[in-house]
């Protein structure tokens, strides 16, 4: 069970994070892309604003080194920033709680330096929890955003089979969990739009959807 709560952050295990709106009386969602900026960002952001949403971008500290100004017109247009560690590495499940607290500070440095916002939400990399990551949390204060609906569209190649795999998983309050990496998942954004207008669904940001802050003041 300690194994499984340490790859399913949905579980709770080792800390609280928030996965969907609960018992949602109202047919709402929320849109998440992890990993970026990329080079890839300002074509899921010009989706967005044709079909007049907004979402939250969990960003890596290297990345934004690489793109600054894609940063900076994603928090422009209204996008929430998230934190998502600096290095996004495959050893932050082993990684001290004084090095997460590390990896978690100097991306809300960053953020901060490029856009003038220290983030109150974090999700660490692949969702994998431990003690140490919920100590390093109790530390720097975030929140931690997990998901109800893993679109997988960096493992499913078919561009049908994703679509198919999100719409059919879509439910009231659900957060969804896509990644600013790559043409397919943009390619699959825009048949999902016209699946939620068709399905009467509106995207939220997730201080909406949660009632929650996610900047510091």
């Amino acid at each position: 069970m300690t194994i499984f709560g340490v790859f399913e952050i949905r579980l709770n295990y080792f800390l609280k994070a928030f996965h969907q709106q609960k018992n949602s009386q109202q047919k709402i969602i929320s849109l998440t892309f992890d990993d970026g900026p990329t080079e890839f960002t300002p074509r899921i952001l010009d989706i967005l604003e044709k079909n007049h949403a907004k979402a939250t971008f969990f960003c890596i500290g290297k990345q934004i080194e690489k793109y600054p100004e894609i940063l900076r017109n994603t928090s422009n247009l209204g996008h929430i920033i998230g934190n998502h560690t600096f290095h996004h590495s495959s050893k932050n499940g082993f990684y001290s709680s004084q090095k997460i607290v590390e990896e978690i500070s100097s991306t809300n440095e960053i953020i901060f330096d490029t856009i003038n916002l220290k983030p109150k939400l974090f999700r660490p990399p692949f969702g994998i929890t431990n003690p140490h990551i919920a100590d390093a949390i109790s530390q720097t204060k975030h929140d931690v955003i997990g998901w109800s609906l893993r679109s997988l569209d960096t493992i499913i190649d078919d561009e049908q089979k994703l679509f198919d795999r999100i719409s059919s998983k879509i439910k009231p309050g659900c957060i969804v969990l896509m990644h600013d990496t790559s043409d397919k998942t943009a390619n699959v954004l825009e048949q999902l739009f016209v699946f939620l207008q068709k399905e009467n669904y509106k995207v939220v940001l997730l201080d909406e959807l949660l009632k929650i802050d996610v900047y510091e003041n």
